[in-house]
């Protein structure tokens, strides 16, 4: 069963989770990826509810965006093991299947193609509507040297040389998983 939310009533607790890491799932030819992330934006542009994800250019995650425009933005509401959260953002899903590994259970979504996941019940439903690469140069040197070295494989989990894909993905449900 899922409860309808209002995505802005939520907002606040949203913010606070992605800061803390939450997954963001993908799927395409039936492969289905989650991914932690940390950073994220969640406003409102061309009148629309958006969830703006940004993804490095070499991760597998990339690659399923690119052949299926649709994720979902996996929020927990309560505490939960945060093992989750660290190997699906330290292992690549081209290799492993983190979904099996963690024992995360799928839980159809309601309009996109991608599931949700039980364990992290506060579901985004979205689907891409824009995105764009990152501009090297209009980023300071601070923030390339912190986030951007060009000393470190796009292969290393935390930052490296790859900079980012922003995907603006338009909220088309919102829900809790009971």
């Amino acid at each position: 069963m899922k409860k309808k939310i209002d995505v802005l009533d939520y907002a606040s607790h949203i913010l606070k989770e992605v800061k803390k890491g939450v997954l963001i799932t993908t799927k395409a030819n039936e492969k289905v990826n989650s991914m932690s992330v940390s950073w994220g934006c969640l406003g409102i542009e061309w009148n629309k509810n958006i969830f703006i994800i940004f993804i490095r250019e070499n991760r597998y995650t990339r690659k399923l965006l690119d052949e299926n425009p649709e994720f979902t933005v996996n929020i927990p509401v309560d505490n939960i093991d945060r093992n989750i959260i660290k190997v699906c953002g330290t292992k690549s899903g081209l290799n492993t299947d983190k979904i099996k590994e963690l024992n995360l259970t799928l839980e159809d979504s309601n309009i996109v193609s991608v599931p949700g996941l039980r364990e992290l019940p506060l579901t985004l439903e979205c689907k891409v509507i824009y995105k764009q690469m990152q501009d090297s140069k209009e980023i300071p040197e601070d923030i390339k040297k912190q986030f951007y070295p060009q000393d470190v494989e796009s292969s290393f989990y935390g930052s490296n040389k790859d900079y980012h894909i922003a995907y603006y993905g338009e909220i088309v449900d919102s829900y809790i998983i009971e």
